[in-house]
Formats: structure tokens, C-alpha cells, sequence
């Protein structure tokens, strides 16, 4: 049977992780003497790789303050995640619909982010997810989103089609990086970009909450991949 490969990101679409982030951030920026971003550009760029995005949020800074705050963040949201007062909550119904479609024959799972592969390990090892999704693509493996070799490299991997693949995010670089790979790309308004931002950026459909996607994924791309 041909299966349909599903490809999440994760910060913003599994996982809410956006306090931990801003926290983090705030530490780094404030440890290298820089200028704090607000919190909606700092929520702007989750998603892209990080020496990526402190280089946007430093409007371009040079390499070495780029490097000390990247140092710096990744120090800070490791010492931040031990406290119990700072969580990264899957979303509602995230933990049910990876664990269906992990049980569905017709489905391989994939994941695409700009976090690190130990990030993304803790993660799944958190939420007992660890073995349901066949393919991992992070900041490690790949450049920055929205370059198209994380997808690639899972397509790769899985041996899946590009007809038969989408990918499910809740940022433009989602969109955009699903679009350069040329797959398709489901957007989910729960995350980090606004709506009409996911739309301008070719995310059709969006969805409002995951029994919706699970719905969506059944009805149309299960019923495609089984064909």
C-alpha cells in the first residue's frame, strides 16, 4: 500500500513552547547587552534555525554578537526547561491525532523544525512518542527553513511522493518551505503566524484544532494515499 506522508513541525503546531522561547530569548539578549525584540517579533521568527533567527531579530548584526546570543539562548532554554515553572504543553488533541495516524496503515510520520534533534528527542521522550514518527528533520540536519532539504531529506528517507505528502505548520516558513519542495501544505491557526499570513502563503486548508485535521487527513489524503 502507497501510505501518505504527514510532515509536522513542531514549536507552534505539536508543542506550545512559545514562553519557554520568549524567556530564553530574553536572557540571551539581555547576557550579550542587546536590544530585546518585542515578543511578537521574537514569536515571528520560531521556526527558522536559530543562528537564522537572531540574525533577523538583530536586523543583521555581525556574526560574533550573532554567535553570543545563540550560545546564550541555547544555555538559557536548557537551565529553563528544568524548571517546572516553564513547560511545553502539546496542544489539544496533538498527542491523540499523532498516536491515530502513528496506528493508521495508510500514514508515515515525519517531522520538520528548526529545533535541535536532542530538542526534538526530549520531546517525544516527554510525551512517550519516541518510535511514531519515521522520519526527524531539525537545525541539524538541513538549512534553515524555507529551504526545501528538510523535506527532501524525508521524502528520502520514507521513499513517499511528493503527491502524497504534506506538510502541517503554523508559520509562513511552513508554507513556503512545503511550497519550494513541492508538496502540500496544511496551516493550523493555533500557532505563531496570523491567519491571513498562513493564507497569503499558499495554506490551503487551514485548520482551527486537530479533530478537524484528523478529519481533513481521513476524508482526503488517507482515502488518496489508499487509492
Amino acid at each position: 500500500m502507497t501510505r501518505y506522508l504527514v510532515i509536522f513541525d513542531c514549536d507552534g503546531t505539536l508543542v506550545d513552547s512559545q514562553h519557554l522561547i520568549v524567556a530564553a530569548m530574553e536572557q540571551a539578549f539581555d547576557a550579550a547587552q542587546q536590544p530585546l525584540p518585542p515578543r511578537d517579533a521574537i514569536l515571528g521568527v520560531v521556526g527558522l534555525s536559530l543562528p537564522e533567527a537572531i540574525w533577523r531579530l538583530t536586523s543583521g548584526a555581525d556574526e560574533a554578537t550573532v554567535l553570543k546570543i545563540t550560545d546564550g539562548y541555547r544555555n538559557a532554554f536548557g537551565e529553563l526547561r528544568k524548571d517546572p515553572n516553564h513547560w511545553e504543553p502539546m496542544y489539544d488533541g496533538a498527542h491523540d491525532c499523532v498516536t491515530a495516524l502513528a496506528k493508521d496503515e495508510r500514514f508515515v510520520l515525519g517531522i520538520a523544525t528548526g529545533k535541535s534533534q536532542r530538542g526534538v528527542a526530549r520531546v517525544l521522550e516527554r510525551f512517550e512518542l519516541v518510535g511514531y514518527f519515521e522520519t526527524i528533520q531539525t537545525a541539524d540536519d538541513a538549512p534553515s527553513k524555507p529551504h526545501p532539504r528538510m523535506i527532501e531529506r524525508a521524502l528520502e528517507e520514507t521513499g513517499a511522493e511528493k503527491a502524497l505528502t504534506v506538510m502541517v505548520g503554523d508559520t509562513t516558513f511552513d508554507m513556503e518551505m512545503a511550497r519550494n519542495a513541492g508538496v502540500a501544505g496544511i496551516g493550523v491557526s493555533w500557532g505563531y503566524h496570523p491567519h491571513e499570513q498562513l493564507d497569503a502563503d499558499g495554506a490551503h486548508p487551514i485548520v482551527h484544532d486537530y479533530p478537524q485535521l484528523m478529519t481533513l487527513l481521513h476524508a482526503h489524503y488517507g482515502k488518496q494515499a489508499a487509492e
